[in-house]
């Protein structure tokens, strides 16, 4: 295998067939680049969806209210919902079975200022359950607590870059925030892989924020984590279960679909796994179907490989070379060849996906890319193939006569 010589006489090989080598290659090279590529893309998509659910639960149902569009039971149209906190109550109650987290929010717009600087956040009033749903990271101090929420504490949870722009020189844990004319002391600092939004928001209890904006227990929306033993068809029954109560609770025509509205993650979660293992399985058949096509190329030029070296092979037997030599030269030749391609075809594919990657987030692609081990093993797929071609015929010509082989044409 280290054999100078024989290494001598391989590349010399390879140079006085330039052509050859360079179409043996050309053809591992394409599939290789072009498996990687597909993968890529394939992957980016993936990474798109993934992105879109980032910051928050895949079990989250969200319950919204409107206005009333159909008259219904006596009661007219443009009749506006508003949910309590007895209606919580009342969800948490019915369906305690199929409910692992559940929240209200209350939506504020605020003036936040602490000395001297100050800005203008959404502020959310919420229960200690919404850090689940959202997927809130405390980076310092806590979240807010079931104590916060019996005593109408005046607490806030402020995002990393609220504390950024406000508390410039200093920590925001245990400061007192203004908002809206209000003092609450910051019990936390959370971040949010949601992005920069997500980390300008300000969190605070539901029951203080019905004492202050309003002295009264109105909440403008509910969020449920469903038990996430519940697969994606009983998720959606359940939501469509729990829309149906609530419209009877208030009193909503069944057909009214802007009263009460019911968004459950796992009706879009299914849609894109499906569509995720339908892009999948179309990649994974066009990628192989390549590798295929890769294979029998490699095959076919390495049968015509052997063929026409069939008088230099008989040559070589005439002057004493051995069947396993000669077999030797060509498959180490035939796997260089592959190898090298290969190679050549990854680091295209790779820079390819590099440079076009940021384009390609016009087109909901997000960082294209494939995994080294993925592309190595079609590589060795492929070395693999092109080694049995190479032995195949190797190993049926050095058996040959060397009189028959120096009469060939």
């Amino acid at each position: 295998m280290f054999d100078i010589d024989l290494w001598r006489e391989i590349f010399q090989s390879i140079n006085k067939n330039r052509t050859r080598s360079l179409l043996s290659g050309f053809t591992i090279a394409f599939a290789i680049l072009l498996f990687t590529i597909l993968f890529g893309i394939a992957n980016g998509l993936q990474n798109t969806f993934k992105e879109a659910f980032v910051d928050d639960a895949t079990n989250s149902i969200s319950i919204f209210t409107g206005k009333t569009t159909k008259a219904h039971n006596g009661l007219q149209a443009g009749r506006r919902i508003q949910m309590k906190n007895e209606d919580l109550d009342y969800i948490e109650e019915e369906f305690d079975n199929k409910i692992q987290y559940l929240t209200a929010r209350i939506y504020r717009n605020t003036l936040a200022s602490y000395k001297n600087e100050s800005n203008t956040y959404d502020l959310r009033a919420v229960h200690p359950d919404h850090q689940f749903l959202e997927k809130t990271l405390i980076i310092d101090g806590r979240y807010i607590n079931q104590n916060d929420l019996k005593n109408k504490t005046k607490v806030a949870v402020i995002g990393r870059l609220v504390e950024e722009d406000l508390f410039i020189k200093t920590d925001a844990l245990g400061k007192y925030i203004n908002l809206g004319g209000v003092q609450y002391k910051v019990v936390g600092v959370f971040r949010d892989d949601g992005g920069d939004n997500e980390e300008r928001k300000i969190y605070m209890p539901v029951t203080t924020a019905q004492m202050i904006y309003g002295n009264n227990d109105y909440i403008d929306q509910i969020n449920i984590g469903y038990n996430p033993a519940l697969n994606y068809d009983q998720a959606i029954s359940f939501s469509n279960l729990l829309t149906r109560k609530l419209k009877t609770r208030f009193e909503v025509a069944r057909d009214d679909q802007r009263a009460i509205r019911v968004r459950n993650m796992a009706e879009a979660t299914k849609s894109v796994n499906a569509m995720t293992v339908g892009l999948s399985v179309i990649i994974i058949v066009i990628g192989f179907g390549t590798l295929i096509a890769g294979v029998v190329g490699i095959s076919n030029i390495m049968i015509f490989i052997v063929k026409e070296r069939t008088k230099e092979i008989g040559i070589r037997k005439a002057l004493g070379a051995s069947p396993k030599s000669i077999v030797s030269i060509i498959l180490i030749e035939s796997i260089l060849i592959t190898a090298l391609s290969g190679y050549i075809g990854l680091l295209i594919g790779f820079g390819v996906l590099e440079l076009a990657g940021p384009s390609l987030e016009t087109y909901f692609i997000k960082d294209p890319g494939v995994s080294n081990g993925l592309v190595i093993g079609a590589t060795m797929t492929l070395i693999i193939a092109g080694a049995i071609a190479g032995y195949i015929p190797a190993q049926k010509a050095s058996k040959i006569k060397p009189i028959i082989a120096l009469r060939n044409d």
